[in-house]
């Protein structure tokens, strides 16, 4: 049992060592390489885990060298750009001022439900109003749509709303994130008064509190059981 626990911690932290190097792009989207790699470590991760007699040596190589060529291959397309297209592929116009092209859809193996469901969940019902439908490399679609059918923002009403800034979260379940207080230019004084008058005592009983550079504060109490 202690062999097994050991060999499943080195496994665990091997994995999130190189995954912090591989940024957190890597971990938010996946390109071809990138779920190829991902794919393969799963299966060789578990090997080791299953049969305890194999050399843990034998796992460990395997992962290190994928992630190495990983970390190349990535290497190489942001210094040569032309390489992208070849590994990655290229973005594709599904959808070109409301038309879809058929042959993009075919060469794409994506389906006319696929492709409406996708507007929906973005809330687009009509085609005719979208200019641009674009399948990213990493499988998302993007879309953009006609000038007159976009929301309105504020600047084209010529209304200047005040900018609230960043939001810091200052309390997170009754726990006081002191390098945020800081941050914030406020202190444990200032955070005692503000609790007082959002009527808590104490910060256990705060769920979340947030500040943000306007110097507007959001709070809200915990269930009571």
């Amino acid at each position: 049992m202690a062999i097994l626990f050991c060999r499943t911690t080195i496994i665990f932290l091997t994995l999130m060592v190189f995954m912090r190097i591989l940024g957190k792009r890597q971990m938010g989207e996946l390109e071809l390489s990138e779920l190829v790699v991902s794919i393969l470590i799963a299966d060789i991760g578990t090997l080791p885990l299953q049969d305890i007699g194999m050399p843990l040596i034998n796992c460990l190589v395997p992962i290190i060298t994928l992630f190495s060529l990983e970390l190349l291959l990535s290497g190489l397309t942001l210094r040569f750009m032309r390489l992208r297209p070849i590994f990655f592929g290229k973005p594709c116009f599904l959808i070109r001022k409301g038309v879809i092209d058929q042959q993009e859809m075919q060469r794409n193996n994506l389906s006319l439900d696929e492709l409406l469901s996708e507007l929906r969940s973005q809330s687009v019902t009509d085609i005719s109003v979208v200019e641009y439908a674009v399948l990213e490399t990493d499988g998302t679609l993007n879309v953009l749509l006609d000038p007159s059918d976009r929301p309105a923002t504020a600047g084209q009403l010529g209304v200047a709303p005040p900018s609230t800034g960043y939001t810091s979260a200052l309390i997170v379940q009754g726990r006081v994130l002191s390098e945020n207080l800081r941050s914030c230019g406020r202190d444990e004084r200032w955070l005692r008064q503000e609790l007082k008058r959002q009527g808590f005592s104490q910060p256990r009983d705060v769920y979340l509190m947030t500040l943000n550079e306007a110097g507007q504060v959001f709070c809200a109490g915990k269930d009571r059981e």
